[in-house]
This record gives C-alpha cells, structure tokens and sequence, in this order.
C-alpha cells in the first residue's frame, strides 16, 4: 500500500491492563510492568487458568459522554470508546477544527459475547414445575424479563458508531472484524479512506477482550498457558519454555489526518504511516501470509530493515505459532530487533495491533526499543532477535505486525516526525 497523501497521527489513546493513556503505558514498559496477575473473579472457580491481562480499575464512567450511552455499551465497547476519547483529547481535535462530512471512524473489533448474567431472569422465567429449562417457554416468558436493546450492547459495529455519534463525525465509517489483525487493518482501510479523498481526519480504533466469560468457554483453553503460580511469567513469546497464549483485554485508538489539515488546524503531528501491507495464509501455515504483509509494507515504502528500529511483533507465546511468525520475520527482516509486547499483557483480540502501535510509537518517540518480558531461553525453531534488554536507537522508523489464529495477516510501517 503506497500512499499519495502524506497522512500523520496527531492523537493517540490507550486503554490497557498496564496504563490508561499513552505515557502511564510506556512507563511501565520502560519499567518491565506486567498487567498479567490473577483476575479475582476467577480465582476461586473451575477454569483451568485464573489470570489474565485485566483492565483494573477501569471505569467507563470517567469516558464516556452522554453517560446515558453506557447501558448500551459492553465493556469492550466501553474500552474502545474511551481509547478514542483519550486520542482525541490528545490531538486537540474539536469541531471548529474538522468538517464533520468529512471526519470518519473505522474501528478494529472481533465478536462481543454477551454476559450470562445478562440473561439469568429471562431463563428463570422458562423453567417448568421440575425446575427443568424448556425451550418452547422462551418467546412468551422471557422476552419481557431481556432489555429491549440487550443486542446493542454486544454489536462489533456499535464502537465506530457511538464514537462517530458523539463527535458528529458524518464522515465514512466502518469495523473490521478479523480477530488479532483487525486493528492493523482497520488503519488501513482509515488511511486508505483518506488516500483516496474521501475524508481529512479518521478515528481509528481497536477494542477487545479475551476474558469475557462467554468467549473464553467458546474458544477453550487448549492453547493457553496454565502457569497459575506465576501469572506475570507465563506469556514468553519465542521462548523456549513458552506454554501458551495469556488472555487479556483492552483498546487503543489514533487520530490520522492529511499532513496539511493537521498543520492548518496547529496540530504537531507525532508521527507519519509510510506504508501497510496486508495477506493472509492459512491456519495452519500463517507464516505465509506474515511474509506477505511485511514484504508489502516495505516494498511500498521503499523501506529496508536496517532502517527500523524494530518490529513489534504476534508473539502470542504458543509453539507452533511463533515457530511460524519466527520464520516469516528471520526471513524478511533479517537480525532485526523484535519486541513482543502481549509478554506484558497478553492477547487482547481486536485491541492487540493499536495497542502495539501506541507502544511502538513511543518506543520511537523515546530512542529506546523495550524489553520482551520472561525471554530466558532461546528456541532454535526461533531464530529471531529478541529484545531481553532495552535498546537504544535512533531509528525514525518501526514495523509492527498482527495477524489472525485463521491467517489474515497485516504490517504497517511508521516514521517518527521531529
């Protein structure tokens, strides 16, 4: 993806399980924080894993504007939402200084599962004299005891949609859904809408959560790590002794905009996205479509690895997974320093690639590429560069990678502007 336009971030905002915004984030990045620990309220249950990467102390409350909207938000709408506030408060962005007609929203989301808990009046309401749940009660019984708008709560598009309503953003608007990849791809199709004409200034968002109780009994607990005991160590993506993927949740959003827009409003951008590639490869060879994306990202940037200061990578922390993604970038990326951040707070779906992005952002904003937390023991079947310590480099440029448990894959290569 080459672009006419020259299009820079003027806002970033994060919402995730190590800080609230984009410097409480890289804080502890530079300190080697985890926001993996036991989540309370699983603690005490049947699930083979008991911790995770949990937004604490999060209140949407403290974000969201009209408050009336938050009974028609899930918590992953919640997340995006406040990400997006977050990013536009950070660009100085108001409506003096856009065209609503042409100020858009495209969001990254995956699948919201609804809350049982939601849901436990309306069933108690079709049982029969034994107790006994019967199906044939449900239209008559429990649809009175279900809140009119229960659905609402849980649509992936309703993130772009409440964030374009409450800032009156007329302009186009959409929702990528492609699990892990989607934020990256939702950047692109922003970046691509601004390319070809269609809007000044884009929010682009991302927003997910793999600790909804629904969504974990949906997809299993066969690929994650188990390591109860020390929760902080059990996502080592690359490492030898990796035992699997950790559950976490969390959002990051951006502000883009024409070069010239941002300049004529007095907006100081941060950085600029030079390029993006996008692929896919099948499940059970994902490595494909990862070579794919970053070959793409950097043939249309005309960008060369030794001028990156770094890749921020998947790095889930599962075997095969990372044997794969391992190979892809040895293979297009060379010696190139990786950083893998869900070691610090493990997978968030649909969040992970924004969230990484703000991360790498900082990292080039700040001269220094983090660690990869819990990476002791390199894994021949990964023969990548993995930060064990800090590294300092003045790079302007960084790469950062998502792609998908069914393939899809993305890249986008970023420039930091001084």
């Amino acid at each position: 993806m080459g672009l006419n336009t020259e299009i820079v971030i003027t806002g970033v905002g994060v919402v995730s399980p190590i800080g609230i915004g984009q410097s409480e984030m890289w804080e502890s990045l530079v300190a080697g924080r985890s926001g993996v620990d036991t989540v309370d309220w699983l603690s005490g249950s049947e699930w083979p894993v008991r911790f995770g990467g949990e937004l604490r102390g999060f209140e949407g409350k403290k974000y969201v504007q009209p408050r009336k909207s938050l009974k028609v938000m899930c918590r992953e709408i919640q997340f995006g939402f406040s990400a997006a506030s977050l990013a536009i408060e950070n660009a100085g962005l108001d409506s003096n200084s856009v065209d609503s007609d042409r100020f858009g929203v495209v969001c990254g989301t995956e699948m919201f599962y609804g809350d049982p808990h939601d849901l436990i009046a309306a069933l108690y309401h079709c049982r029969d004299d034994q107790g006994e749940y019967e199906y044939d009660k449900w239209g008559e019984h429990a649809m009175p005891h279900i809140y009119p708008l229960w659905m609402l709560m849980y649509l992936p598009n309703m993130v772009a949609c409440h964030i374009a309503i409450a800032q009156d953003a007329r302009g186009p608007n959409n929702s990528i859904c492609l699990g892990e990849a989607s934020s990256l791809l939702a950047l692109l199709e922003a970046v691509d809408v601004i390319d070809r004409g269609h809007a000044d200034v884009m929010v682009v968002g991302g927003a997910g959560s793999r600790l909804s109780i629904t969504a974990m009994i949906y997809r299993g607990a066969e690929n994650l790590s188990v390591n109860n005991d020390a929760p902080a160590q059990a996502c080592r993506p690359f490492d030898a002794g990796r035992g699997g993927m950790v559950n976490g949740e969390g959002a990051g959003a951006l502000v883009i905009e024409t070069r010239a827009h941002a300049e004529a409003r007095g907006a100081k951008p941060l950085a600029r996205v030079v390029s993006g590639g996008r692929s896919f490869g099948s499940p059970e060879s994902r490595g494909d479509g990862m070579r794919r994306a970053i070959t793409a990202a950097l043939e249309a940037g005309h960008c060369r690895p030794e001028e990156l200061s770094h890749v921020n990578c998947e790095g889930v922390g599962t075997q095969v997974d990372d044997a794969c993604e391992a190979a892809a970038i040895r293979d297009t990326l060379g010696d190139l320093p990786v950083l893998a951040m869900k070691s610090y707070f493990g997978n968030l779906g649909a969040g992970t690639g924004m969230v990484e992005l703000a991360g790498s952002l900082s990292s080039l904003q700040h001269g220094l590429v983090p660690r990869t937390l819990n990476y002791e023991t390199p894994d021949p079947k990964c023969p990548v560069n993995v930060t064990r310590e800090p590294i300092a480099s003045d790079a302007r440029r960084a790469l950062v990678t998502n792609q998908s448990s069914t393939g899809q894959a993305a890249a986008v290569v970023l420039e930091r502007l001084d």
